[in-house]
């Protein structure tokens, strides 16, 4: 029972109005101190807070002047930097200065290349290839010795080297003006050495630097020496060996100025008659007395299906010595391409045919021309090409295998029968990738070279090399 409850049944009507008021001030009486103590427990919370939020805005404050005084550090270290380099140069500074100091604002500057370690066994039935000579460092047809007869044994060599390795430099500019700039030099150490022990396997095996490419582009412009217009390196196959199909293919570099435009290309190049004389059967004589230089044209088709490209040559042949005087025309066509088949597997191609064309095919297998008794010069017609797969078998192992060949229409009575009348080879490489850039490879290769009388001499060849590109 409340205590309301007992005042009210215990008095009557007119004393009970009388006695509420007491009662209620009795009840507010009880309550105050527990409304004291939630006030004061609030007010305690409330200063906790804000003592709490008073720490962290000190904590913040502080933490942006060491901010501030970092940030002014820094940059008065950068303001000193140049004056401190000055006084006191670095040691071994990465770079202190831009690479191409006297490039174009903007220019990119890039290096590359490959090392490689070439190593072959060369078997051959009809004489040993000279010593030292480039026929004992890849295949090259026109070294296959041949008409020895029982007079001459083959042999077997044992060859090794690294001079093949190369390297290049290249500048990019892209003008304001929307003008594409691009220098481009390219080395290997393939060249003759400058000392008493150089270029030998005595001691040291110093060889020195000969130029591959150097030229300069801009914009659909090439100005300088890289491959022939006439040449479609992208058809070439995938080989351990140097070049590969040699006898059939278009190998040429020299100095020239290209035009291009979309897929076409126009050329003017360093002209260069070879001819045999008179008789000379497989003598070799290079004349530089041409006025006109060899003019080509080329056109390509590009997909994902892969290319497909025709090139035509024209050009003078000039022979003068004394009172001798003569020139003629050469000219040639070649029809070369790469088929993808999927994408594991692709074909590459390369068919060329002409008359007085001869130093532009399988690094002058035979002559352009051949000198008469009176001293003018007649062609030399000639058909060559060759055909290769390849496929690979993972990322990390692929495989080749290709045959090549060339015929020469040779007018034996003027030559003599001791010149190449055909030259043939077949090609069969595996190439193992075990990390990027690293390619360890082994091909066989055989190789055969008739001459006019009809004797054919053989090469038989196990090419390995190791190669790293970076």
């Amino acid at each position: 029972m409340t205590f309301s409850s007992v005042l009210t049944r215990s008095a009557t009507p007119r004393a009970t109005i009388r006695r509420r008021p007491l009662a209620c001030a009795l009840l507010v009486a009880l309550m105050l101190p527990g409304l004291a103590l939630a006030q004061t427990a609030k007010e305690k919370e409330l200063e906790a807070r804000v003592a709490e939020l008073e720490r962290l805005v000190q904590q913040l404050a502080s933490q942006q002047q060491q901010v501030q005084t970092q940030v002014t550090e820094v940059k008065a270290a950068q303001t000193a930097a140049p004056a401190a380099i000055a006084a006191t140069p670095v040691k071994n500074p990465i770079q202190a200065t831009t690479i191409s100091t006297a490039g174009n604002p903007g220019t990119r500057f890039s290096y590359g290349g490959f090392i490689k370690l070439d190593a072959s066994v060369t078997s051959t039935n009809d004489g040993d290839i000279a010593d030292g000579s480039v026929g004992r460092l890849f295949y090259v047809p026109k070294a296959i010795p041949v008409g020895g007869g029982a007079a001459r044994e083959g042999g077997s060599d044992t060859d090794m080297g690294a001079n093949f390795s190369r390297f290049w430099f290249a500048a990019d500019t892209d003008l304001e003006s929307g003008d594409k700039l691009k220098g481009y030099l390219e080395f290997d150490l393939f060249g003759g050495g400058t000392t008493a022990f150089s270029g030998n396997e005595i001691a040291t095996n110093t060889y020195a630097l000969t130029v591959r490419h150097a030229y300069v582009t801009w914009n659909k412009w090439l100005a300088g020496q890289t491959w022939s217009n006439f040449q479609d390196a992208n058809a070439l196959p995938d080989t351990v060996d140097f070049l590969g199909p040699t006898e059939g293919t278009v190998f040429v570099r020299q100095a020239q100025l290209r035009y291009t435009s979309g897929p076409w290309s126009f050329s003017i190049e360093n002209p260069e008659t070879v001819y045999t004389p008179f008789r000379g059967n497989m003598a070799q004589v290079a004349g530089d007395d041409g006025a006109v230089p060899d003019i080509t044209g080329r056109y390509t088709a590009k997909g994902d299906w892969g290319h497909f490209s025709v090139g035509a040559l024209a050009r003078q042949l000039k022979y003068q010595s004394g009172r001798a005087n003569d020139s003629n025309t050469g000219y040639g066509v070649s029809v070369s391409g790469k088929w993808n088949l999927g994408a594991s597997d692709d074909l590459r191609y390369m068919v060329t045919a002409g008359s007085g064309i001869g130093r532009y095919v399988g690094l002058a297998l035979n002559n352009d021309a051949v000198l008469d008794g009176a001293g003018d010069l007649e062609n030399i017609d000639l058909i060559s090409g060759f055909v290769g797969w390849r496929h690979v078998f993972s990322p990390k192992l692929r495989g080749n295998v290709f045959y090549s060949r060339a015929e020469y229409d040779n007018k034996t009575a003027l030559t003599g029968l001791g010149i190449t009348k055909s030259a043939q080879s077949a090609h069969l490489n595996l190439i193992y990738t075990p990390i990027p850039k690293l390619d360890i490879g082994a091909e066989y290769i055989w190789g055969q070279r008739e001459i006019e009388t009809g004797d054919k001499g053989e090469l038989n060849r196990l090419q390995t090399h190791v190669k790293y590109s970076f």
